[in-house]
């Protein structure tokens, strides 16, 4: 057994479906922990998630909830309380993202976006954050971004999100590392998922966002696994209120 062994811990992973969450999951996994997969579409039944958890011999629960409204988010709180074992590790990764200039971005844009990205991983935060203060142990990491440090182009409500997960990880760590909760985040750089479509797409933005990597190249989802696992295990035990950026080298640039 090493630091890093994440045997028999009990993972919830929201936005796990695809990308950066399924990598997350998967990572998780095989480091020994059992996975409950949160989104919106996610299928309680076959599904790529699915197979990679099981894969590694651990158990899986898939869970359908829309993260952008409230009374559902207050279901799933219910429902992860009544599992048979307390959560251990959970990962705030879901996320959406709307690209409108500022001066012509609704209203029902912004609220969604706030609501998926930066309310719901505080609700989710505070219901299993409050059993592991209880217990003395815990982990739970949110997914920032490079627009946790930087305001980006046409997108104010998930600029305004992720600055604000940036602040919920300090403020839940300074809290909660006396009871030995670790409270941490992951910067994704610029990650090949759906959210980047739209830059890829376009080959000048994708040409000037590779010209400013040091690594040269876009990120993949399995890029976090690394970092995912290392918070999430014993490893990490004096790591508080830190925002780990896995982006190239695109901060240093």
């Amino acid at each position: 057994m090493t630091a890093f062994d994440l045997t028999d811990r009990l993972a919830v992973v929201t936005g796990a479906r695809r990308g950066i969450g399924l990598a997350i999951a998967d990572a998780l996994a095989a480091a020994g922990a059992d996975v409950v997969a949160v989104s919106a579409g996610q299928e309680s039944g076959e599904s790529a998630v699915r197979d990679r958890v099981e894969a590694h011999g651990r158990r899986f629960r898939g869970l359908a909830v829309d993260l952008g409204d409230r009374a559902a988010i207050g279901e799933l709180v219910e429902r992860l309380g009544a599992l048979e074992r307390p959560v251990d590790i959970l990962v705030n990764n879901a996320g959406t993202i709307h690209r409108t200039p500022a001066v012509d971005h609704p209203d029902d844009a912004w609220d969604r976006v706030l609501g998926v990205n930066l309310t719901a991983p505080f609700l989710l935060a505070r219901a299993l954050g409050a059993g592991m203060v209880d217990r003395g142990e815990g982990k739970v990491i949110f997914i920032a971004s490079l627009l946790s440090f930087q305001g980006g182009i046409t997108v104010p409500g998930y600029t305004a999100s992720k600055h604000g997960v940036a602040g919920l990880v300090k403020a839940l760590a300074n809290e909660w590392a006396p009871h030995g909760v670790n409270v941490n985040g992951i910067a994704p750089g610029y990650i090949a998922t759906d959210n980047t479509r739209a830059l890829r797409d376009d080959p000048e933005r994708s040409g000037a966002i590779l010209e400013r990597i040091p690594a040269g190249r876009w990120g993949r989802p399995d890029d976090l696994a690394g970092a995912a696992v290392f918070l999430a295990s014993s490893a990490a035990d004096y790591v508080h209120g830190t925002i780990v950026a896995v982006d190239g080298g695109w901060l240093a640039r």
